[in-house]
């Protein structure tokens, strides 16, 4: 580990020089989504069509790679199923949802909802990432297109779409999130805020992020981690952004790279901002098994993902 000390109480982190860095065979564009599968392999998703998935090891070495027809790759979950471990891969440009084996064989797509009523064509959907409850099926964030929130059932068939303008979905608002007892917690990104639903597109909870821009959470062991792309984004698009550590009642209890997080006598979060130079646009992230924590970034200069021990 190397750098400076990041973080506040009991959250503090180094970036581990190096990790993950590779060469001119195994480029990145964006760096959109990143995962963990059993076997404890970090798996990368980047819209370089050269090898959109780049599996690495622990270490950050490269273990395989693999993908060339993904050019608007964007959300990556990693999903059980019975005996194996499945990907949904979100494509902004082809305007799909594909499900693939580990090794890259595509076991089946979802395009946009024709037969809704709700697009005119399939450049209005863009979908931007799943959502993968207990009870089987899945979610699908409409957060570049036209927000509405596609549900799924086991079999793979759309059973009805929530959410959207009529829904109160603001648009520049769905952009990731995960399900959770039987409701859908959502980074709002643009509206600095996450979004709690029940599972029929009720609002339950609103949690204001002042200052970030959340653009996905990752639990662990009674955690959220929220990935904030930039400060203020699109306002300041030369900011770097930051990564919230949240308690179990999704109050901010330190910011990797940022400010200390501040609540007033009125119990409001005060806004953030960062105050290290550490990232540049937070997109994805996860935390393993030794809570060491690993950053997907976005419009980053063509970076590898960082890799942040816990100290």
């Amino acid at each position: 580990m190397s750098g400076a000390l990041l973080g506040q109480g009991g959250y503090r982190y180094r970036v581990v020089a190096g990790w993950g860095v590779l060469d001119e065979h195994t480029p990145v564009k964006n760096c959109h989504g990143i995962a963990e599968d059993a076997e404890g392999h970090i798996i990368l998703l980047t819209d370089h069509v050269a090898n959109n998935v780049i599996v690495y090891d622990r270490r950050g070495k490269l273990v395989s790679k693999w993908g060339t027809s993904f050019p608007g790759a964007h959300g990556l979950s990693i999903v059980r199923e019975g005996a194996r471990e499945v990907l949904f891969i979100t494509d902004l440009t082809t305007h799909k949802v594909y499900k693939t084996t580990l090794d890259g064989k595509i076991l089946d797509e979802w395009g946009w909802a024709a037969a809704s009523g709700k697009y005119e064509k399939e450049a209005d959907y863009k979908p931007s990432w799943t959502l993968h409850p207990e009870g089987g099926g899945f979610y699908v964030l409409d957060g570049y297109g036209k927000d509405y929130i596609l549900r799924y059932d086991a079999a793979g068939k759309l059973k009805r779409l929530l959410g959207g303008a009529e829904g109160g979905i603001v648009h520049w608002g769905p952009h990731g999130g995960m399900a959770e007892k039987n409701t859908l917690l959502i980074a709002m990104s643009d509206q600095q805020y996450l979004l709690r639903l029940s599972e029929d597109g009720k609002e339950l909870e609103r949690v204001p992020m002042p200052g970030g821009n959340p653009r996905q959470i990752r639990y662990y062991k009674g955690r959220y981690y929220v990935a904030h792309l930039a400060d203020n984004w699109p306002k300041d698009r030369n900011s770097r952004g930051f990564v919230s550590i949240l308690d179990a009642k999704l109050r901010v209890v330190a910011n990797v790279a940022g400010s200390a997080p501040e609540y007033g006598d009125d119990g409001k979060l005060r806004p953030m901002r960062h105050t290290e130079d550490t990232f540049l646009h937070p997109h994805d992230l996860l935390v393993d098994a030794e809570e060491s924590i690993y950053v997907a970034q976005f419009a980053s200069g063509n970076t590898y993902p960082l890799k942040l021990e816990r100290v």
